[in-house]
């Protein structure tokens, strides 16, 4: 799967990319990804990125010209499966959505600040737009991080134990993860449930089914 960001502030990336599961996603061969200083696409002395919105209004925009030079460079070499914006008012990323891009290839991941980007370049070249969430983000570079994150782990040989990104919080119907435990089998006076120590597989599935439900009835105040 290949990743090409596009970024007003590639500095933000550069610890997720070189740590942790996207690292070592790129280590085995699973995953490439190409980040593209914005500012490299800019003219004139400054390498202005941005300017004052047209129509008045706080904030500062991210302007078309460096992302189309951008972009059309890069549409020169391959094509990609989407083109991919985060903003507030794209379609909500969820397990589900996760899933189907994780079968998918290249993305274009086109990263946000200040107060957006240039509606001419969603117009061209955006083929979704995405919200990680509803609450406000300094940049777009953090959802592309948990953008690719969230797919990657899905791809085959990726992660260690080729169960657990099925068996995942969000992957199962319960929605929420049961209570887990580890060794030792009592610590400060608090055991682990008999259930769990009992060898009994079915009564174990319906035991962590039911904690799960329970989890979900208590968050979300449901008696």
């Amino acid at each position: 799967m290949r990743f090409e960001i596009i970024s007003a502030n590639p500095k933000i990336l550069d610890s997720s990319l070189t740590n942790g599961l996207i690292y070592r996603a790129q280590k085995k061969g699973k995953v490439e990804i190409y980040v593209h200083d914005l500012r490299d696409y800019a003219t004139g002395s400054y390498k202005q990125i941005d300017d004052e919105p047209y129509g008045g209004g706080a904030g500062m925009i991210l302007k078309p010209e460096p992302f189309f030079r951008c972009i059309d460079k890069l549409l020169e070499n391959r094509s990609y499966d989407d083109i991919i914006y985060f903003s507030p008012q794209g379609c909500k990323f969820t397990q589900k959505s996760a899933n189907d891009f994780s079968l998918k290839e290249n993305f274009i991941l086109i990263c946000g600040h200040y107060k957006g980007i240039d509606e001419r370049v969603i117009s061209k070249y955006v083929t979704k737009e995405i919200s990680v969430g509803d609450y406000v983000l300094s940049c777009g570079d953090i959802a592309a991080l948990v953008f690719m994150d969230t797919v990657s782990r899905l791809i085959p040989g990726v992660l260690g134990d080729s169960e657990s990104a099925i068996t995942d919080t969000f992957q199962v119907e319960t929605i929420y993860d049961y209570p887990q435990y580890t060794r030792p089998e009592e610590f400060n006076g608090m055991k682990v449930p008999d259930v769990l120590l009992s060898g009994n597989h079915a009564q174990i599935e319906n035991w962590r089914k039911e904690q799960a439900l329970e989890k979900f009835k208590k968050i979300n105040n449901i008696k």
